[in-house]
């Protein structure tokens, strides 16, 4: 697997899942929506932990730094 997410990306995809937890561990949103937004979480912190994302490799998107 070729990393294709950048340190920019990987900061923002935390700072979401970290959102998206408070939300749902404060009761701000429940149920099945709580539910379905706690699994992205958990892949938006995958993917920043892994430095791939699934869903960028078929479309060519890299916001990893080119190199020369």
């Amino acid at each position: 697997m070729k990393k294709n997410v950048g340190s920019t990306d990987k900061a923002v995809r935390i700072i979401l899942a970290i959102i998206i937890a408070i939300l749902y561990f404060t009761n701000v949103v429940t149920g099945t929506l709580g539910i379905v937004l706690l699994v992205f979480a958990a892949v938006l912190l995958l993917t920043a932990f892994i430095g791939f994302c699934g869903l960028y490799a078929p479309f060519g998107i890299s916001t990893c730094p080119r190199k020369k």
